[in-house]
């Protein structure tokens, strides 16, 4: 499998730029709200833990079959960060398959935001030729389950570690 590295991608409303750890402060503002984390547990991170965080995403994975393909969702109209979406591709026995996550900060969320920016995610997945994209959501996560079903995932009834794989066949 090549090695995949983020581009800038345009939304009609976004632009997904690839994160850098010069983000780190503007992105503690925006993820600083702990109800952030009600599904997935830990608590805000400081300026510095995120900045060491993306630092060692920035350097990519350590296995050369992985990509790490992180990007800042950045409002174009207010040129401001609005939260982060991710994909990790790795390959199976038919291709590059891709598992995508997205946060979106609290001030910036029942606006349509997380579901532009997974769609433009998905859109730009699949021009890399990513066969498969999946998604692990917490069941009670009704806010994130509609953020993939918009975004064309499926939930497949399989689960790991507490939460339901979605899966969407590109192509």
């Amino acid at each position: 499998m090549r090695t995949i590295e983020p581009d800038s991608v345009p939304t009609d409303r976004l632009l997904l730029v690839p994160l850098r750890p010069g983000h780190a402060d503007e992105m503690a503002t925006v993820l600083s709200d702990p109800g952030l984390h009600a599904f997935t547990g830990g608590a805000p991170e400081t300026a510095e833990a995120l900045r060491a965080r993306y630092e060692r995403w920035a350097a990519g994975s350590p296995d050369p079959a992985e990509s790490w393909c992180n990007w800042v969702i950045r409002l174009r109209d207010a040129d401001r960060a609005a939260g982060t979406v991710q994909a990790t591709v790795t390959a199976d026995d038919r291709g590059a398959i891709a598992e995508i996550a997205w946060v979106v900060g609290t001030p910036w969320q029942r606006c349509g935001i997380a579901t532009e920016a997974a769609r433009g995610l998905v859109s730009w997945l699949a021009q890399q030729g990513v066969h498969t994209v999946v998604a692990h959501i917490h069941p009670d996560h009704r806010a994130s389950a509609a953020v993939a079903a918009a975004a064309g995932l499926a939930p497949t009834g399989e689960w790991q570690d507490g939460e339901v794989r979605w899966r969407l066949a590109l192509g």
